[in-house]
């Protein structure tokens, strides 16, 4: 029986599951920031992008499961999140999408899937617009395209519980553990600005994709996810019963069934 953490309680005191240890970890330099990634397994690549103030660790549940797949899982630390630094510079998407291109060529990487999870999702279906030929396909969860797509912020226990974990890991792993609050405004100013992608730049996108939201997600609408995989040609709709915007962490065997399934379908 799989084990629910719905509530986020294990989440936010223990951090999800620990990270194997990886083949290869490192910084790339770009655009005034330090990018840290890291690479484990080999076989057919899957890059893993977190979601806003997050980090890779957040990943601990998937990982696993992606490597026993037979695939090479690669992690991003995204601009000032996590182990990569930052500088002065405003948040934008395509900034950070520009990133994770960077950690491509570091690699040596043609090409990969991609999973993203919430502003992750963004970068990876900006990259599928912008560098499709490094792009197999996207499972985009949890996560707007422009900002209609957003619901009114609700403060509840669970995302208390996700943003005080955040705050316990910034401290951590930060070049700069004392800057969250700037980190967050930073992050927030995007988050509220952007994406602006529209229809018929959506309607461009030629990838495999995979819509994909949670039952009770906190922050995304229903009817953007919806709007969205009407708007991408051929992409999928998924919805994951049960669980919100933190499904990786919440039932990560649910969702990993999902990646798994998407993953198996566009090779």
């Amino acid at each position: 029986m799989e084990r629910h953490d719905d509530e986020l309680i294990h989440f936010e005191a223990h951090g999800a599951a620990p990270l194997p240890p990886a083949a290869v970890e490192g910084h790339v330099g770009r655009e005034g920031a330090r990018i840290w990634y890291a690479s484990y397994g080999a076989g057919p690549a899957v890059i893993l992008l977190h979601g806003g103030l997050g980090h890779s660790g957040n990943w601990g549940y998937q990982v696993p499961a992606l490597l026993q797949s037979g695939r090479r899982v690669v992690l991003i630390d995204s601009r000032g999140h996590g182990r990569s630094t930052r500088d002065a510079r405003p948040y934008t998407y395509e900034l950070m999408a520009a990133d994770v291109l960077a950690v491509m060529d570091e690699l040596s990487l043609e090409q990969a899937a991609f999973v993203g999870w919430s502003d992750g999702a963004c970068i990876a279906l900006i990259l599928a617009a912008a560098a499709p030929s490094r792009v197999e396909g996207v499972f985009f969860f949890a996560c707007n395209m422009d900002p209609s797509g957003t619901r009114e912020f609700v403060a509840t226990p669970v995302i208390d519980r996700c943003f005080s974990r955040h705050a316990k890991d910034y401290a951590a792993l930060s070049a700069t553990p004392d800057d969250f609050n700037a980190f967050v405004e930073a992050v927030s100013l995007m988050m509220r600005t952007e994406p602006n992608y529209q229809a018929d730049d959506l309607a461009r996108i030629g990838v495999p994709v995979a819509i994909v939201l949670g039952e009770h997600d906190e922050f995304i609408k229903a009817e953007h996810a919806e709007y969205l995989a009407s708007s991408i040609p051929n992409a999928q709709m998924i919805y994951l019963p049960g669980v919100s915007h933190f499904a990786p962490l919440q039932r990560p065997a649910q969702f990993n069934a999902a990646i798994l399934s998407f993953l198996d379908g566009i090779r």
